[in-house]
């Protein structure tokens, strides 16, 4: 069936939200380690920092699978 022809809609897409910090993937010590430097440099006012690890979390290999 063509597309101009389709009478439902295509599944929602959730992206997450780029403004919050990624989540450690369950059971990932990697992860776990840089949630918990970022958390830290956050405290400390180091938001640089802090945006440095979210970066290397979301780039981590085990975040491939779209957790977030």
């Amino acid at each position: 069936m063509s597309a101009l022809h389709r009478t439902t809609q295509e599944p929602t897409i959730t992206l997450p939200d780029p403004t919050r910090p990624p989540k450690p993937v369950p059971g990932c010590t990697v992860c776990a380690g840089l949630d918990r430097r970022r958390a830290q440099a956050e405290r400390a006012g180091n938001i640089g920092r802090a945006t440095t690890l979210e970066i290397e979390m979301r780039s981590h290999p085990r975040h491939a699978g779209g957790a977030s």
